[in-house]
């Protein structure tokens, strides 16, 4: 039944294909004839239209007529097709060179050059899928032949094998006899209608097939025969795909890939397994750059590292060195064979950003890249130290595809992905490989100690690497290259940095590391001369553009001295010594005139920034000592502030305005920061963490927070900056949130029961309040009409609520003691005392609002006198009695009484101007009146 379909199907296909050969062969027989008359009638006068006329008619005949008629030596059609509209469009004549006439003979016509690049949907019925069908119904017409010889016991296995193995070389022949004598008119106008090749595949999957059965079925040939023939026909069928097309180089990979699994033995041999899918790798590509293949080396990446993968996660105590060897061919062959240096010596590379990324050959580089680097992290995960380390074959690969990566401008991606896997590769030693936890002790002895000098030796070697690579792709594609080449200024920093501090980390010494340490500082020694290389070498000096490379290497310089800094110091020291290297840099600015110099005194206080945040004490809690102010903090925490300080001063006139801004706001929050930290350390007894805040701390927090507002102002005013403005107005802000959240309600001693002091007026309550309520005065009046009305505002209602607590607060320590809290409830004399201390507040207020001219103080006096006036007629009427109500009511009408006179008083030394009265109009003459 299935012979029969298949019959049926190619019967069909054989009609439409008879079909279209006739309709092809008239459009044959309709251009020879007007070829003809166009040869026989006289040469018309040159004009635009024959002439357009001519370059149609021309574009439209094949050029390989065209050569064989006029004796042109290239001729593109499509250029002529393109050229005819837009001579006729412009009205201008073309002049073209004539060719000398030729003897007329007789020529079939091939067809227009619209049919050899267009194909309909009866053009792909017709003459492409008939040739895949007839390939497909050959190799099952064989693969049926041998099952009914099986089924009939006609013949013997032996037998059954010769007759396939025959059958599939008369394809093969048949193929190659079609491919020169046979059908050329279809293959010419089809370019997927490759008769020869469906032929030639059919064949190698039939001898495939035959010789898999006499190893594998009949076991009439051992694993190593076996393995020679079908190794022998992959390699044959991936030589025919040069004469047959990419699909049939496609089937010989599958077959080449496949072979290894169908002769298995127990016994694998690693080495003749990735010997024999290096030389199907190397066959393939050679292939695909005579033929310049896209598809089938990407097929193969893929097929070779799947293999590795495979080999290594099912192998137990696999053997890395075959694989290694295996991907490192792959690798290679990718920069040196195919793509090779040709491809990008004949093609144009994008420019930009977004060409970097997508630079062809894109499948290639992240087909070979990725399954190599999967490779190498694989090897550090599940790999054994059988004969070679995981680590040093990871580097190896891992280098390689940089190398890669640096020798090819299309190749970002290998570039990238390198980097990415050689930090992460460094990680999986250090916590995932179990090589790095310590020996198990021998009972009766001391804990071996681990030396970790081979891991430390190839992690830093695989990071020179990077640094080696990057200085010869800056040598090779500087400038031809930038983005490419700022990628790469970047990896050749970053990469060994990194490398060296996860090493330094794991596998180092923390104190007086000389390894890590004599490494960092020859690479920032080394980054420092190739960029003052490129500076120098550079082309387009007087130009305003950065030259991003140099820079970057400046930048990687500084991280390699601060490794450095690191490896060899500790603790305070180091935080100190961070701080001068920065200021070092900026100074070098008066040496060489390097954009990137004073940017690295900012960098260096972020790294000061991150030492404060992971040790505040730099020393240690246990050394830190108790004494307040002199202690290790104030040269910790104060050189770099100092240092901060004197860069911003030094940059104070710098063209750069965002490094000038950076360095104001990081030498302000370093001055704030370290004048807070010691204040927690004598405000707390030497400790700067585990404790309980206090109001006493937090209100000296609160008053620098203050007094850095008002600092950053002057500064504004004196020197105009959007840090000193922004900055002053952040720094109100934040004081003011504490004040409304801790003096008020968090740390207020009414909640907290916290115990004032025993002095009556030094005490808690004046550091507390009143102190803060002065400052927000006086940088209120400071601020007006210096700052938005809107942030004066807030200072000046920040310290109205801090004045009104003090006093709140100060007439209930005289009554309740230096326990002022909620529990002990109120006394009549003390709840009376409220309403006049409140009142006299608020007549305060009014005086010194009229004094000043100040609107708001004698708006807040009126609200004020107003929440008095209501606390009177609803707390003190019910809890007050005898002669303190009375008092309390006359004493508050009263004030209100003289508030009113008081106000009146304002008005009255204020008076209005008075509006002048219009004069009325003198009256209008009568009209026979002559006076004037």
């Amino acid at each position: 039944m299935i012979e029969l379909l298949l019959l049926l199907l190619v019967a069909l296909m054989i009609g439409l294909n008879r079909k279209t050969a006739a309709r092809l062969s008239t459009l044959e027989q309709e251009v020879e004839a007007l070829r003809t008359s166009l040869a026989r009638e006289p040469a018309p006068s040159p004009s635009i239209a024959s002439v357009a006329e001519t370059a149609v008619s021309e574009a439209e005949i094949p050029a390989i007529e065209l050569a064989a008629r006029e004796g042109v030596t290239e001729v593109s059609t499509s250029e002529a097709a393109k050229a005819a509209p837009e001579d006729i469009g412009t009205g201008e004549e073309t002049t073209a060179p004539v060719a000398a006439p030729q003897p007329a003979t007789p020529v079939t016509a091939p067809a227009p050059a619209s049919a050899l690049t267009r194909e309909n949907l009866e053009s792909y019925l017709g003459a492409r899928w008939p040739v895949w069908v007839g390939g497909v119904a050959l190799a099952l017409g064989g693969i049926f032949l041998v099952r009914y010889s099986i089924e009939a016991g006609l013949l013997g296995p032996g037998a059954r094998l010769i007759l396939a193995t025959l059958f599939g070389l008369v394809l093969i022949g048949i193929g190659e006899f079609v491919r020169r004598r046979g059908m050329p008119a279809i293959a010419e106008r089809h370019s997927n209608a490759m008769i020869p090749g469906a032929l030639t595949a059919a064949g190698a999957v039939t001898l495939l097939g035959a010789i898999y059965a006499a190893h594998g079925v009949y076991g009439f040939i051992g694993p190593a025969p076996a393995f020679l023939l079908l190794g022998l026909v992959s390699f044959g069928t991936i030589g025919l795909s040069l004469l047959h097309g990419q699909a049939l180089a496609g089937l010989g990979l599958l077959a080449s890939l496949v072979t290894p699994a169908l002769v298995s033995t127990d016994t694998p041999n690693a080495t003749s397994l990735f010997a024999f899918l290096s030389l199907t790798w190397l066959a393939v590509n050679a292939a695909a750059r005579i033929r310049r293949w896209s598809l089938v080396p990407t097929l193969g990446n893929i097929g070779m590292g799947l293999w590795a993968l495979a080999y290594l996660a099912f192998e137990e105590g696999a053997d890395l060195v075959p694989v290694t060897g295996g991907v490192l061919v792959m690798v290679a062959g990718t920069a040196f064979l195919w793509p090779g240096a040709a491809y990008s010596a004949s093609r144009t590379a994008k420019s930009g950003w977004r060409g970097l990324l997508r630079r062809r050959p894109l499948s290639i580089m992240l087909s070979a890249s990725i399954m190599a680097l999967l490779t190498a992290l694989t090897m550090e995960v599940i790999g054994t130290p059988a004969g070679i380390s995981p680590l040093f074959a990871a580097a190896a690969i891992i280098a390689a595809v940089a190398a890669l990566g640096a020798a090819r401008a299309y190749a970002f991606w290998p570039a990238a992905f390198s980097a990415a896997s050689a930090v992460l590769s460094v990680l999986l030693i250090a916590f995932v490989w179990l090589d790095f936890m310590p020996p198990t002790p021998i009972a009766g002895q001391l804990a071996p100690v681990k030396s970790f000098t081979v891991e430390i030796g190839i992690s830093l070697l695989l990071g020179a690497v990077f640094t080696l690579l990057g200085f010869f792709f800056l040598r090779r594609f500087r400038r031809s290259e930038p983005e490419f080449a700022m990628v790469w200024s970047v990896l050749m920093s970053a990469v060994p940095v990194a490398i060296a501090t996860i090493s330094f980390l794991n596998f180092g010494r923390l104190s007086a590391d000389f390894t890590h340490g004599l490494y960092g500082l020859i690479l920032g020694a080394v980054l420092l001369v190739m960029a003052d290389g490129l500076f120098r070498n550079r082309e387009d000096a007087d130009t305003d553009r950065p030259d991003w490379p140099a820079n970057l290497l400046v930048a990687g310089s500084f991280a390699g001295f601060t490794l450095c800094l690191h490896a060899l110091t500790n603790g305070m020291v180091t935080t100190i010594l961070v701080s001068v290297l920065g200021f070092a840099y900026l100074l070098a600015q008066r040496l060489r005139a390097w954009p990137a110099l004073p940017w690295m005194m900012a960098a260096a206080m972020l790294v000061v920034f991150s030492r404060i945040a992971w040790q505040p004490t730099l020393v240690g809690a246990d050394s830190l000592g108790t004494t307040p102010f002199f202690n290790a903090l104030l040269p910790g925490y104060g050189i770099p502030a100092a240092l901060a300080i004197v860069s911003a001063y030094l940059l104070r006139t710098s063209s750069d305005f965002r490094v000038r801004n950076i360095m104001q706001a990081l030498a302000s929050l370093s001055a704030l920061l370290t004048v807070a930290v010691l204040v927690r350390h004598a405000m707390n007894h030497g400790v700067l963490d585990a404790s309980v805040p206090t109001l006493g701390e937090q209100s000296i927090y609160t008053l620098l927070t203050v007094g850095f507002s008002g600092i950053l102002m002057t500064l504004d005013l004196k020197s105009p900056s959007p840090v000193f403005r922004w900055g002053s107005m952040l720094a109100g802000v934040l004081a003011t949130i504490n004040v409304l959240s801790l003096h008020v309600f968090g740390l207020n001693p009414f909640f907290t029961g916290e115990d004032t002091g025993p002095w009556p007026v030094v005490n808690l309550l004046l550091l507390g309040y009143l102190l803060p309520a002065i400052a927000y005065g006086i940088v209120a009046f400071y601020a007006r009409e210096r700052r938005p009305q809107p942030y004066v505002a807030m200072l000046a209602i920040a310290g109205a609520v801090l004045g009104f607590l003090w006093a709140t607060l100060s007439v209930r320590r005289f009554w309740q003691g230096t326990n002022i809290a909620d529990w002990k409830g109120f006394l009549s004399a003390e709840t009376y005392s409220y309403s006049v201390v409140w009142l006299l507040i608020g007549v305060g207020l009014l005086v010194l609002g009229s004094r000043l001219h100040a609107r708001s103080l004698r708006l807040a006096s009126g609200a004020l006198v107003m929440v008095t006036v209501a606390k009177v007629f609803l707390i003190d009427m019910s809890n007050l009695e005898g002669i303190l109500r009375a008092l309390s009511f006359i004493g508050l009408g009263a004030v209100l009484i003289g508030i009113g006179l008081f106000y009146q008083r304002i008005l009255a030394g204020n008076p209005q101007p008075e509006t002048p009265e219009p004069v009325p109009a003198p009256p209008s003459s009568p009209p026979g009146d002559p006076s004037p």
